[in-house]
């Protein structure tokens, strides 16, 4: 089987991706992302399918893939987001989305167990390739605000993939992978008046 396009949003989709796997060791859902959508005043129906795109369809896709995985004692990886554990805003709905993916993986964690592992890599600030546009054109002073000096790279998140989808005990964790998490605002200003 190779390339298969499909809307995981779609549970007809959904259905037509997995059906045609003989065999599944490793679900890694990672379709998602959103916007800068301030709730008030934008449309409804964008943060309906913020939500749809970032906790109903790893939902969809586990749900269907559940069988399979069972079979071969495999793992399903969530790819979820600090936006889901700290406030987010201009992101509300991602971030509920996120916050909600989170407690989804540790529900199936419980429900799948021992059949299935079901973990969440929480990535922290990212260097995507639209982080310079994301984080308002200077990833690198964004970067410099985290305690490891730099945001997360793709590198950083497929190694803590690849040690989640390795037989193992580890079920229903959150792995951080966020380089030490984001300094907080007010340590800045606390050592500016320190250093006066």
């Amino acid at each position: 089987m190779g390339f298969v396009r499909a809307d995981v949003r779609n549970a007809e989709d959904v259905e037509r991706l997995v059906s045609g796997l003989p065999r599944l060791d490793v679900l890694i859902n990672n379709a998602g992302g959103g916007p800068y959508a301030p709730l008030a005043g934008t449309s409804p129906r964008l943060h309906a399918k913020i939500v749809e795109l970032n906790l109903i369809a790893p939902m969809l896709l586990s749900q269907r893939a559940y069988p399979l995985l069972a079979a071969s004692r495999g793992a399903v990886i969530m790819i979820g987001s600090s936006s889901g554990t700290r406030p987010s805003p201009g992101t509300a709905a991602y971030g509920a989305a996120k916050a909600g993916l989170h407690h989804l993986a540790a529900c199936l964690a419980a429900e799948w167990a021992p059949e299935v592992r079901v973990n969440t890599v929480v990535v922290g600030l990212a260097a995507t390739e639209n982080a310079a546009e994301h984080y308002g054109g200077s990833a690198e002073q964004v970067g410099a605000t985290i305690p490891a000096g730099r945001m997360a790279g793709p590198e950083d998140v497929a190694e803590a993939c690849l040690w989640l989808a390795a037989p193992g005990y580890v079920t229903g964790a959150q792995i951080q992978v966020h380089g030490g998490g984001e300094t907080p605002a007010w340590t800045w200003l606390t050592s500016a008046e320190i250093s006066r």
